[in-house]
């Protein structure tokens, strides 16, 4: 059965291969593979001129790395593997505000619909679910909140919306 992953609000087929296993990308005969960022980085040439290669970040690898790249890229995983480990938002964060991102930027790893929301609030636009995680009941984690507290969400802060949604009235 072909991987599902959440991409714009909906459950689509993954077209694309992760590799985990940096010696394992020559074997690998699909078109579509998302590497390593350290991969990335030894073979840059090689792999930019196929046009179809992703990269994936590590929560320690440093998303600047990319920065002349961010233009090419078709899509740039950032992993998540666990729960607990939050250095991914920055990430996204970082790839869409600093770096000027336009793609497919994926959330891969220990992605649960408890942090779907707030992974969309810093960027995030394709969530490859755990395998043993429900991808329907994932995608409503999406649509969990009406509305944010923090200024991922607007430029304004909610109490300030707030008041002068009160004030209007």
């Amino acid at each position: 059965m072909p991987q599902r992953l959440i991409k714009e609000n909906a459950i689509v087929e993954d077209r694309w291969t992760l590799v985990r296993d940096a010696a394992a990308i020559d074997a690998i005969s699909e078109s579509q593979i998302i590497v390593p960022l350290s991969v990335w980085k030894s073979r840059r040439d090689e792999l930019a001129s196929r046009g179809d290669v992703a990269v994936w970040l590590a929560p320690a690898d440093d998303p600047g790395d990319l920065a002349p790249d961010v233009a090419k890229l078709p899509l740039i995983a950032v992993d998540f593997p666990q729960f607990t480990d939050g250095r991914g938002y920055s990430t996204g964060r970082l790839l869409r505000e600093r770096y000027g991102f336009t793609g497919e930027l994926r959330a891969i790893g220990d992605v649960q619909q408890d942090q779907l929301y707030y992974l969309a609030q810093c960027g995030f636009n394709a969530f490859a679910i755990r395998a043993d995680r429900n991808i329907e009941d994932a995608l409503a984690g999406l649509t969990a909140f009406s509305d944010g507290y923090q200024l991922t969400n607007a430029r304004t802060p909610w109490f300030r919306r707030s008041a002068a949604t009160a004030a209007a009235q």
